[in-house]
């Protein structure tokens, strides 16, 4: 709903038989969203940057928890939901 606040079009994106959350886009700004309670889990994470890293455009990639420890690495920003709803540049 956030998103939608803030004026994006969304949609589920799919690479073969991985799914993308949101993809997010208005004129001039696209980005992808992944969300998942928690990726502390390595096998949760694991799962929620596999469909992030075969996307193979630039633009912004993000996973959004609930998770305090900041696990971004290969491009992908992990941001905590409430640092998510503070920016407001997304």
């Amino acid at each position: 709903m956030e998103l939608i606040k803030r004026k994006f079009n969304i949609t589920i994106g799919k690479i073969n038989n991985l799914e993308v959350d949101f993809v997010c886009k208005r004129p001039g700004k696209t980005f992808y969203v992944q969300v998942s309670e928690s990726i502390n889990d390595p096998v949760i994470r694991k799962r929620e940057f596999t469909s992030l890293e075969k996307i193979k455009d630039n633009y912004p990639k993000y996973i959004i928890t609930t998770d305090q420890i900041n696990y971004s690495h290969n491009g992908i920003i992990h941001l905590n939901i409430l640092e998510f709803l503070k920016k407001e540049n997304i």
